[in-house]
């Protein structure tokens, strides 16, 4: 069974408490319920999270959706953006299997990143870790107007922005990134097919902003 890895990187920092950081917590339920009604995402998806704020720290390993059980998240602290970035690296190594001369390995994973600020720590030596991983594709999302979009950018190509961190944006964020999920599950089962460019997702709602 070729599972497709979902790694969901959250920034959890103290500018997230209050409304932000219950949309989040709100979108990634909703978005769990949407994919288990998916036949081919329930086959398919696995789907860890990965928090950071003063630290990183993945609080659902790569875990497949009937089984997964959302944890409550708490706001607080800084953006430790490079942490994140290499502790999902290290996690790519130890948990997607790699394809052998016996068996075909797991599907490249999915990585998709949301922050409402800049980097806090030196992301840099995370950046270079995360470039040497085999993902298909990686979505970084800006929640309102604190996010660095030039810093996301060096991350991966396919950057989207929210004009405000407010619920019914991060809503709307974790709605594309389910169809995203759904879109991809069935392609890989059904073609045996990655995907690899923005745009052979489902076209972004008109809150989210495709950044050029």
């Amino acid at each position: 069974m070729r599972r497709l890895p979902v790694y969901l990187l959250l920034d959890t920092s103290g500018s997230m408490s209050g409304e932000p950081i219950e949309a989040v917590k709100n979108g990634v339920q909703v978005m769990i319920s949407s994919l288990r009604q998916n036949p081919q995402a329930i086959e398919t998806a696995y789907l860890s999270v990965i928090t950071f704020d003063s630290v990183a720290q993945q609080i659902i390993p790569l875990t497949d959706l009937a089984s997964f059980q959302m944890v409550d998240l708490k706001a607080t602290g800084v953006t430790a953006l490079g942490e994140a970035l290499i502790l999902v690296s290290n996690r790519i190594e130890n948990e997607v299997a790699k394809t052998t001369t016996e068996q075909k390995g797991d599907w490249k994973p999915l990585v998709f990143i949301m922050t409402d600020g800049v980097p806090t720590d030196n992301w840099l030596p995370g950046l270079a870790e995360f470039k040497k991983q085999k993902v298909a594709f990686t979505v970084a999302c800006a929640a309102g107007s604190g996010a660095d979009t030039a810093v996301l950018k060096q991350i991966t190509e396919n950057v989207v922005s929210l004009d405000t961190a407010d619920s019914a944006s991060i809503g709307k964020f974790f709605q594309w990134v389910t169809a995203s999920i759904g879109v991809t599950s069935t392609k890989v089962e059904d073609a045996g097919k990655e995907i690899s460019l923005l745009k052979e997702l489902p076209p972004p709602p008109s809150e989210l902003n495709i950044v050029v």
